[in-house]
């Protein structure tokens, strides 16, 4: 017997996963090994999958498998955010950065997770909480984005209380190592390895003189205020709505170390995946 006695699923709402899901209901059932699913996405598909709710999904499973891309993997890091419970990344289409394997190397991938044959990455997650005490929790970033004809994010950026930066601009993206690769990404913010511990705070079509980065330790507290200035602003959290911001709220976020555990089976590196996916090649001149 090995150590997976209990394997969680989390689906991409549209893609197909039967191939994969076949692929690791036969495994499980060759150990002895129980499958569940949440019941809106075992629903979906003929399979033995148990559907239970979410937090029994997080309490029981030894290891989670999302299948799908880099949303449904941030996705079912969101659901076990805190909680040691590695998270495989099964990649349905586009090449990601989060997911590790692809459907046909799922077989032997399972089987080396079961002889501990497999490293976790810790993923740090960003959290920001308002002042009557919500929370949300992201792993790429969270972001207070304009909506259009609603007038600039007008906001002021403090660490520790500190005024630092009033930006006023398309969007403020606090964004995770991991995140850096996305909006951060697209915002002109500089590619980060997976592996530092820390956070930044970058603005998207800044109107003003100064527009960079600023890049912040895991240990410290960033505070966002919504100016007076400010049209209302959409609250993102890895890229889904999670709320909206009007003048004088507040936000202040924390990083939260190691909130999840990817499964990496050395099958590439993020540079690798980086290089691909962002389709770095560089100058001509060295050409």
């Amino acid at each position: 017997m090995g150590m997976v006695s209990t394997v969680g699923l989390v689906l991409h709402p549209q893609r197909d996963s039967k191939e994969a899901i076949d692929t690791i209901v036969e495994w499980a059932r060759k150990r002895d090994c129980t499958v569940l699913g949440l019941p809106d996405e075992v629903g979906r598909i003929d399979c033995s999958a148990i559907a239970v709710d979410a937090q029994t999904l997080v309490r029981r499973a030894d290891l989670l498998v999302s299948l799908g891309g880099d949303g449904t993997m941030l996705r079912t890091m969101r659901l076990i955010a805190g909680r040691p419970t590695p998270v495989l990344g099964v990649n349905l289409g586009r090449l990601g950065f989060l997911a590790e394997i692809d459907v046909d190397e799922l077989a032997p991938a399972l089987s080396a997770i079961d002889e501990h044959r497999y490293t976790v990455e810790p993923r740090m997650a960003v959290r920001a909480t308002s002042r009557d005490g919500r929370m949300v929790t992201a792993f790429n970033d969270i972001a207070l984005v304009r909506i259009p004809g609603d007038g600039l994010a007008a906001v002021s950026v403090s660490v520790y209380g500190e005024p630092f930066v009033r930006f006023a601009a398309d969007a403020v993206i606090v964004s995770t190592a991991t995140g850096s690769t996305a909006y951060n990404f697209s915002a002109g913010g500089p590619i980060v390895s997976p592996t530092v511990e820390g956070f930044l705070v970058v603005p998207a079509a800044a109107h003003s003189a100064f527009n960079r980065a600023l890049v912040l330790s895991a240990d410290e507290e960033v505070t966002l205020d919504v100016l007076p200035t400010s049209g209302q602003l959409a609250l993102e959290v890895d890229g889904t709505i999670g709320g909206h911001l009007c003048p004088g709220d507040r936000l202040t976020i924390t990083a939260l170390r190691a909130a999840a555990r990817v499964v990496r089976l050395g099958t590439t590196t993020f540079y690798e995946r980086a290089r691909r996916k962002l389709r770095v090649n560089g100058s001509a001149e060295v050409d």
